[in-house]
């Protein structure tokens, strides 16, 4: 039997499978273009049916409604980069729920809401057709705990406030005490955290009058450090660790403030207890008192 050329008349595809095939390559865009034609109509609608003096929420709003019978509505709510941000904080704030038109929501607006919320430093909030938002937190991270007026409350490297709720999961944090604390507090904790045996003795930098720090130390006593030249003093202060173990004294304070000397102020003697009446000595007043259980009291 012998075969007909090839590119005969008989290869040629029937005219229906020419025509589904021609079908077949313009149901793509034909899709695009009546979808571009629905979102063209629903704008035309929203403008012409609002007032002369409508604001752009009124529209806004309107366009979502007439979209929304098109399909576009919100199905899915995605955040990501939460850690500490109460969810129903930022959901109550993001504004929208799965159901709602998605082209009524404005991301701005939303955007402003989480922005209020303590933990968050900033936010990205995006719009994804047909049906998704998304949320993008970056979130503040708690750098130490911060007593004020027997109040506790956790801040930022940059001395922000980030919450007063359940700071007690945070005690591993540095605690810094004092007006004016937490702006100044980032130098003071880098420097002890270069210096990881003396940090292992502090219990709490004190802000004394918003110009200098005194340090609270486990044993009780109070070491105060000249204003400006912090770092000089805590290099001093390890020396003097290292050849006279001066921390684990019984001294009531340690005061490094003039570069040339060293006061040190020796915890009176039990017996010197009952030469006063059974009164305790009143702490300098040079060194502010803090409760050195005050981590175990938030």
């Amino acid at each position: 039997m012998t075969r007909a050329p090839r590119n005969s008349v008989r290869d040629r595809p029937a005219k229906w499978k020419l025509l589904l095939r021609r079908q077949r390559r313009l149901v793509r865009p034909a899709g695009w273009v009546a979808f571009g034609l629905a979102v063209v109509v629903a704008l035309v609608v929203t403008f012409h049916s609002a007032a002369p003096g409508g604001s752009l929420a009124t529209m806004r709003e309107r366009l979502g409604t007439v979209t929304a019978s098109l399909g576009f509505r919100v199905r899915h709510v995605v955040i990501e980069g939460r850690a500490n941000t109460p969810e129903p904080l930022l959901r109550s704030a993001i504004g929208i729920n799965p159901g709602d038109p998605i082209l009524g929501f404005s991301v701005e607006q939303a955007r402003a809401r989480i922005e209020t919320i303590p933990w968050v430093d900033h936010a990205t909030v995006e719009r994804r057709l047909p049906g998704t938002i998304v949320v993008f937190l970056q979130e503040r991270r708690p750098f130490a705990i911060w007593q004020n007026h027997g109040k506790f409350v956790l801040i930022d490297r940059a001395g922000q406030v980030v919450t007063n709720q359940d700071v007690s999961q945070f005690q591993h944090l540095p605690l810094v005490v004092g007006q004016g604390a937490p702006e100044a507090a980032a130098a003071l904790l880098d420097a002890l955290n270069e210096r990881p045996a003396l940090a292992a003795k502090v219990v709490a930098g004190v802000r004394v009058a918003q110009r200098r720090w005194n340090l609270r130390m486990t044993s009780g006593a109070d070491v105060l450090l000249p204003e400006g030249h912090e770092i000089v003093a805590l290099d001093r202060l390890m020396q003097l660790q290292q050849d006279h173990a001066i921390l684990d004294r019984p001294v009531i304070a340690i005061d490094m403030r003039l570069p040339d000397r060293l006061v040190v102020r020796p915890r009176p003697e039990p017996h010197s207890d009952a030469a006063q009446g059974g009164r305790l000595p009143t702490p300098p007043a040079s060194a502010p008192t803090v409760a050195v259980s005050a981590k175990k009291n938030m």
